[in-house]
């Protein structure tokens, strides 16, 4: 084995909610976990503001200090936890390998996969600017903080349909911007918001620039795609419901996806269609995408883990 080559029980792809969880668990089992934090070490977490609906926070959390609570927690059981990303995977074959761009090779006994997924953003150079300070991608993470206020969700499909009526509930106005004359929703999502009487959709329009101050987001500026008028909106949050991209580049061929490119796990199991190799947190679940249930499902990998590797 080569200077660059170790070997590992568990080997753990990616932090989060999930990783972390995964972590803390697999450490404390003895499973003497190596992590590889990846591109956004901990996760979508590290881009949100306030998180207020974490059981154990009862005065709120930033995201970015939550997480590095969960790393200094998977620390102090033992995980290694290493910046960086693991590149390249081979579950053909048991132990497995992966490759990481620090140079390294592990070799690993069994895998938790807790990559994530990552939120479409529209690109704009103003949505990045005031990420985090209006702009969200999860209305049921930040749509608290903007109770009573006006807003704007961007899409059309059955996500952006159930951002929009959850907002509805939250919001003074909700204004729906979609580029084309009709959702892409299903028709129940689709009666559903168009009978909610303080959601109002701009049809044919995409947004052009987020506007703001210092304070944060203060208005949207869309713009018909047929007739080219623009139009400024006032409100207090923007979020985008564009969709999710699972980050499993490295893992197709190597276990099962679902047409969307979402792990697929057994029901009720973090168990991969690779034995030894378990998915965790949003990279399986695109349907209910909070921390808290990330959390969970690293438990439940973590324990598999280990039952895996005692077997």
């Amino acid at each position: 084995m080569s200077e660059n080559t170790e070997t590992a029980r568990c080997l753990i792809i990616g932090s989060g909610p999930a990783g972390y969880t995964a972590a803390i668990y697999a450490a404390r089992a003895d499973l003497k976990p190596v992590m590889y934090q990846g591109m956004q070490p901990g996760g979508q977490l590290t881009i949100t503001t306030e998180v207020e609906n974490f059981p154990g926070y009862p005065k709120g959390i930033t995201g970015p200090e939550m997480m590095e609570e969960f790393k200094e927690q998977a620390e102090r059981f033992g995980t290694q936890v290493r910046g960086g990303v693991v590149t390249e995977v081979d579950f053909s074959k048991r132990p497995f390998t992966a490759k990481a761009d620090d140079g390294r090779t592990i070799v690993a006994e069994s895998v938790i996969i807790a990559t994530g997924a990552s939120a479409k953003w529209l690109g704009l150079e103003s949505e990045k600017k005031f990420m985090g300070m209006g702009v969200s991608g999860c209305a049921t993470c930040d749509g608290f903080f903007y109770r009573g206020q006006d807003v704007a969700i961007v899409g059309g499909g059955d996500t952006a349909a159930e951002e929009a009526t959850y907002l509805a509930k939250l919001c003074r106005k909700v204004y729906m911007v979609h580029r084309r004359s009709e959702l892409r929703a299903s028709k129940a999502m689709q009666h559903k918001v168009l009978n909610t009487p303080n959601i109002e959709m701009i049809w044919d329009s995409a947004p052009e620039e987020v506007l703001g101050d210092e304070s944060g987001v203060t208005g949207l500026r869309v713009r018909n795609v047929k007739t080219g008028e623009a139009r400024d909106l006032a409100l207090m949050g923007f979020f985008v419901a564009i969709g999710h991209k699972p980050n499993t580049d490295i893992f197709t061929g190597q276990v099962e996806l679902d047409d969307q490119a979402y792990i697929k796990t057994k029901p009720g199991t973090t168990q991969t269609s690779i034995d030894g190799v378990f998915a965790c947190g949003d990279v399986q679940d695109h349907h209910y995408r909070q921390a808290v249930t990330a959390a969970g499902t690293g438990c439940m990998a973590a324990i598999e883990a280990e039952r895996f590797l005692g077997a």
